[in-house]
């Protein structure tokens, strides 16, 4: 008898299970398996992954899985789960967990010993970074930045030299103001690209410098509405030999808290490979600034 990644030994699993972002084609056989065969759905919005069940004619219970009550009802899927039931895990669209809730629950399983089995599929920022044509060996997903304009520059402003990738989602009725904030954090000629609708019928990957992208938006209101996903390029030092990144600088200041001038540039020179000529010409300028 061949054992299969899904076999139980023992118990319930908790199936975390992906489902379309937009196009049904994209939902997995395996997944359609799974919540088939399940005894349970937890879902975030019981009534709209209903219409998607009735869809593909699943006729499996479902109950309310979402960011409100996902910390108390926790406990009543746990006890279906040690009592040997199945449970699958679904968000509204895409894979759960990823800007979405299912976090504690999943937590909790494993606590308990819940053998916890992903079944993967659509992801929008996974989607959007695979046609975005931007470095994709190393990137970072900041999910939603901050409402409010403060907290979404000062968010911005903490990222402006990150060298990887950078992916956001981002609600429509605040994609031109997140826009204005990229450019000014970023430049307006920072690469990015806006991935809109995806996999929808009226799905948008335009990809575009900061500024010219925020202008595009702003002519065409209907590129302000639906999901979006924003794909931002990650910070390059200047080709310019005698810049010197955020990093060199922060080591010499710390070095030059503790060391003489020539020593620290001679050990910030070690640990960064910055020239020591360079790096103690900037020392000798940060100590001026300093008063000494």
């Amino acid at each position: 008898m061949t054992v299969t990644a899904d076999a139980n030994s023992g118990g319930g699993v908790l199936y975390v299970v992906a489902t379309p972002i937009g196009n049904l084609e994209d939902i997995s056989a395996r997944a359609l398996r799974v919540l088939r065969e399940v005894a349970l759905i937890a879902a975030e919005d019981t009534r709209h992954s209903l219409r998607l069940l009735q869809h593909f004619g699943i006729t499996t219970p479902l109950a309310a899985c979402h960011e409100h009550n996902e910390r108390d009802e926790g406990g009543r899927f746990l006890e279906r789960l040690r009592g040997g039931d199945d449970v699958a895990l679904i968000s509204d669209a895409g894979t759960p967990l990823i800007s979405d809730p299912g976090y504690h629950l999943v937590r909790q399983a494993r606590a308990a010993g819940i053998r916890v089995v992903p079944v993967p599929g659509a992801c929008a920022l996974i989607a959007a970074l695979s046609a975005a044509g931007l470095p994709s060996d190393r990137f970072v997903f900041e999910g939603f930045l901050p409402a409010k304009a403060a907290g979404r520059q000062g968010r911005l402003q903490q990222l402006k030299e990150e060298p990887r990738t950078l992916i956001f989602y981002e609600a429509p009725h605040r994609l031109l103001d997140c826009l204005a904030d990229l450019e000014g954090a970023f430049g307006a000629e920072r690469p990015a690209l806006l991935g809109r609708e995806l996999t929808k019928t009226f799905e948008t990957l335009q990809g575009l410098p900061l500024g010219e992208l925020r202008r595009w938006v702003a002519a065409d209101s209907n590129q302000q509405r639906g999901e979006c996903v924003l794909v931002v390029a990650g910070w390059q030092a200047p080709q310019d030999e005698d810049a010197l990144d955020a990093q060199a600088l922060r080591v010499l200041d710390l070095l030059l808290a503790e060391l003489p001038l020539k020593r620290a540039a001679a050990v910030a020179a070690e640990i960064t490979g910055v020239r020591k000529n360079l790096l103690y010409q900037v020392a000798l300028e940060r100590k001026g600034e300093g008063g000494g």
